[in-house]
């Protein structure tokens, strides 16, 4: 899939499967939005409101209010790919998003999960 078609996708389609992999795991849908608030500087009722407005999902993250600068200390691989290495910078940031999900699947606590 190219970076593009990704780009094009829309953020209320793939915040289900956001919630739902943690979900499966034991996890939290207040959780995801805690992890999608620090990364991106959006508030819950922001997110409610994008997703009802049906954003893109590279707008989504081109919008971002305030990027946390803590998020280039994720590293780590997601799909086989090392996400400190995307060298293009909107894929970088989707991939930080899947990573933290990753790692709230995986059982990690909220407190390394955002770096603190």
């Amino acid at each position: 899939m190219n970076n593009e078609r990704v780009y094009q996708m829309r953020f209320s389609k793939v915040y289900p499967l956001l919630v739902n992999k943690a979900q499966k795991k034991g996890r939290t849908k207040d959780e995801v939005d805690e992890i999608i608030c620090w990364l991106t500087g959006y508030s819950p009722t922001a997110i409610d409101r994008l997703l009802a407005e049906d954003i893109g999902y590279g707008d989504f993250f081109r919008k971002a209010p305030s990027p946390n600068p803590d998020r280039k200390r994720i590293t780590g691989t997601v799909c086989g790919i090392r996400v400190e290495k995307i060298e293009e910078p909107l894929m970088q940031e989707i991939r930080y998003l899947d990573k933290l999900v990753d790692e709230l699947a995986q059982g990690k606590s909220m407190e390394k999960i955002l770096r603190k």
